[in-house]
């Protein structure tokens, strides 16, 4: 484990090769599984602001989830996206492909919103969990990712590279810089 500031990092997020691979899994992660997208408590309102932006992308069935709720409470008792279904997050289109999109992440991708996704989706397969004086930040294997882990090994991406952008997003620049500099210091 490797500490940086109030987190304790796997090193699995530097030993283990990662690139999604959506042409292999159609976008699996936002369609399986036994509950919605983790979300972090300052990003409901953020769900509320863009979820009629998002409807032009959703059909129907999605709608009628989302109307019953945005988001929902886990097992656990944490904050978590809608589902339609036993499975499926409610914010979820198929483009031409039928691979699976975020219709969030569409919105802003259209320019229309500054909520890229919630910070679980972004970060996926790294989880995150809040201890009381510390946030542990996990590599969570799923078998549907195996076809992103053999992409990694064949183009040399660590996990941690390849989040990049939701990590600094997260943690801030200073804290990937640091991750950068254990990575380099445990491959001398």
């Amino acid at each position: 484990m490797i500490q940086i500031d109030d987190t304790v990092v796997s090193e699995m997020l530097l030993e283990k090769r990662f690139v999604c691979n959506l042409g292999k899994c159609m976008g699996a992660c936002c369609v399986e599984g036994d509950a919605g997208a983790p979300l972090l408590e300052e990003e409901l309102e953020d769900l509320e602001r863009v979820y009629p932006l998002t409807k032009k992308y959703l059909s129907e069935k999605n709608i009628k989830a989302l109307e019953q709720d945005l988001y929902t409470l886990d097992t656990d008792g944490e904050y978590v996206t809608q589902l339609e279904g036993e499975a499926e997050c409610a914010f979820v289109f198929y483009d031409k492909k039928g691979i699976t999109k975020c219709s969030i992440e569409q919105v802003y991708l259209d320019g229309d919103s500054d909520f890229k996704k919630p910070i679980s989706c972004h970060l996926f397969p790294v989880r995150l969990t809040q201890y009381k004086n510390f946030v542990a930040v996990n590599y969570a294997h799923w078998d549907i990712c195996d076809d992103a882990c053999t992409l990694g090994e064949e183009l040399g991406v660590k996990t941690y590279q390849f989040l990049k952008e939701p990590l600094i997003r997260h943690f801030g620049e200073e804290w990937f810089k640091e991750l950068e500099q254990v990575d380099q210091h445990l491959n001398k």
